[in-house]
């Protein structure tokens, strides 16, 4: 028993550990903070529970069904790697170039307001919980943590699974935290930090999305 609960231990923070830096719940939270922008304090917490979810299926279905699914399109990793990271490199060059004037930054009209809400429900999952929170690099973790956790014993099976589980489950806890409360992170910085902080964070994002680009290509190459 005493090793059993070693090896889930351990595999949890393997799990935890490996995908926090993917995920990256503290850069990720300021970066989409920009949709957030008009909701009211409980529409955001309607709004982030459901992008934790979407985090949360996405999570447990690659890390249990993801190898078949690629299979059955016939996909590989490094192609995985590649779309993804053309994805992220032009959600980073729109934030880039985006050039919104105060009147539109402070729109108080109630059926633009309607009309933004409206549009936000159709980004939740694509693009702020796929590729902007769960990408290909957590994608490509899961599938590495999957077959890691993978063995013949069903017993150790189901008790590697489970770790993996809860370490996603709490990785999603760390998305909803952030995320509620990232504008409250950029009220601190002040505005003018915000506006430089968001341009940080654009060109980090269309770099991330670069460098997950070129890793998938140099895969390809090699395989």
């Amino acid at each position: 028993m005493t090793s059993d609960f070693h090896s889930f231990v351990h595999l949890f923070f393997i799990g935890l550990i490996s995908l926090f830096p993917v995920v990256n719940p503290v850069g990720s939270a300021i970066m989409v903070n920009h949709y957030f922008s008009h909701l009211t304090y409980r529409e955001r917490i309607r709004v982030v529970k459901r992008i934790t979810l979407y985090a949360l299926g996405i999570c447990v279905v690659t890390m249990f069904a993801g190898h078949w699914i690629l299979e059955l399109f016939g996909l590989s990793i490094p192609v995985i790697r590649l779309a993804g990271g053309i994805m992220i490199c032009k959600i980073g060059w729109e934030f880039l170039s985006a050039d919104k004037s105060k009147d539109d930054v402070e729109r108080s009209n109630s059926s633009v307001e309607l009309k933004e809400t409206e549009t936000l429900q159709d980004k939740l999952f694509y693009p702020i919980t796929f590729p902007m929170t769960t990408g290909a690099g957590t994608i490509a973790v899961l599938f590495t943590l999957s077959a890691h956790a993978h063995t013949s014993d069903l017993t150790e099976y189901i008790l590697n699974s489970s770790a993996l589980l809860f370490s996603i489950f709490v990785m999603c806890i760390l998305i909803f935290i952030f995320y509620l409360n990232a504008s409250r992170l950029i009220e601190v910085m002040g505005p003018q930090n915000e506006k430089v902080l968001n341009r940080l964070m654009a060109f980090l994002i269309f770099c991330v999305g670069l460098q997950i680009a070129t890793g998938g290509v140099m895969q390809l190459l090699k395989g």
